[in-house]
């Protein structure tokens, strides 16, 4: 008899955030030393809580945002605010800014600054100089004082690295739980076996048509983060040279939203490196975005604007494809985006 998982879903940072926990029973609870589920599950929702409040830049009062109305001087900040900003600037330093964390000015300038529980529009102070002004390398950090210090004033933009934390501090509650998934909006983490006592099945939605998915992975003990060009576009803003269709993915290097990429979905150890590695590669585009991914030895996949695939090598096509077949709710959907500061922030292939 096949058990029904455990499942609770909140809304948080933005998007919908469902817990399903396999092979749950009462009956598991009551023996000695056992860990209450519903306990669990609301510590991990603490930790997308408590993220949100530090990283988000659409509110006022969050870290994040105190931390940006200060240039020029040292900031002692929580060991959340740290980790994320500094696994951001890994990214950006191995993308050679392609990935960067700097981009939140720009961001509100095109549109994205509306505060998703409000509705209010969150105009900051530090976002209102000129794009372009500051990069990542404006942002310095001392991994013994842990502070942080803006050289020039600029908005960081944590969205590509904070879900992905708060999924992977989740994960971590869940551990006396042998199966669970984690769906926070698209972005998810598996582990173990879902309640039909076989992998996971995580679906990529179809870039351009809705309803369908372009592909499954049948995944465990990973992460699987998809960025799509689908997702919140901005309707009001035109870029410079005529171009429409300006989305949520921005390349801070031409000044737009990237033209090459579809989606990229990438597999990884933990959903804040998936989450983050999505968005620099979906930027990158299909060719340098895959040799990233090898480069970093993780594995993904990237649809280009005209939809052809480009998977890592060790992907292959084996993990199946569903262009045609409907979303399911069986399925952890990704439909979105939607690191550490070192030498050892990223798995590496042998050179």
């Amino acid at each position: 008899m096949t058990e029904l998982p455990y499942r609770r879903t909140d809304l948080s940072m933005g998007t919908l955030v469902t817990i399903d926990v396999a092979g749950y029973s009462r009956a598991s609870e009551q023996q000695e030393g056992s860990t209450s589920v519903e306990a669990a599950v609301e510590r991990a929702f603490d930790w997308f809580r408590e993220i949100e409040e530090c990283c988000s830049r659409f509110d006022p009062q969050s870290e994040l945002s105190r931390l940006c109305a200060t240039v020029g001087v040292e900031v002692p900040v929580s060991s959340i605010l740290f980790q994320a900003v500094q696994f951001a600037l890994a990214v950006a330093e191995e993308t050679r800014g392609a990935f960067d964390p700097t981009v939140g000015a720009a961001m509100e300038s095109r549109g994205f600054n509306r505060n998703y529980l409000t509705g209010e529009i969150v105009r900051n102070s530090s976002a209102h100089g000129r794009r372009g002004d500051a990069n990542y390398r404006d942002v310095q950090l001392d991994a013994q004082r842990k502070t942080i210090t803006l050289l020039r004033p600029l908005m960081l933009d944590l969205g590509a690295v904070a879900k992905g934390l708060a999924i992977d501090m989740a994960a971590h509650e869940l551990r006396p739980f042998a199966n669970f998934s984690i769906n926070a909006g698209g972005d998810i983490y598996v582990a173990g076996h879902n309640s039909k006592g076989e992998p996971w099945s995580v679906g990529i939605r179809h870039p351009r048509i809705p309803g369908t998915l372009i592909d499954v992975l049948n995944v465990s003990n990973c992460a699987v983060c998809t960025s799509g060009d689908y997702e919140r576009r901005c309707k009001e803003v035109e870029p410079a040279n005529g171009n429409s269709g300006e989305h949520h993915i921005f390349d801070p290097r031409p000044g737009h939203s990237p033209r090459a990429t579809a989606s990229a979905t990438v597999i990884a150890p933990t959903a804040m490196l998936a989450d983050a590695l999505a968005t620099a590669a979906f930027v990158l585009g299909p060719t340098d975005g895959i040799a990233l991914l090898e480069r970093l030895n993780v594995n993904g996949l990237i649809f280009s604007a005209a939809l052809d695939r480009h998977a890592t090598r060790n992907l292959g096509r084996g993990l199946g494809s569903a262009a045609s077949e409907d979303l399911s709710e069986d399925l952890n959907v990704a439909p979105r985006s939607s690191a550490r500061h070192s030498d050892s922030a990223f798995p590496r292939n042998a050179q």
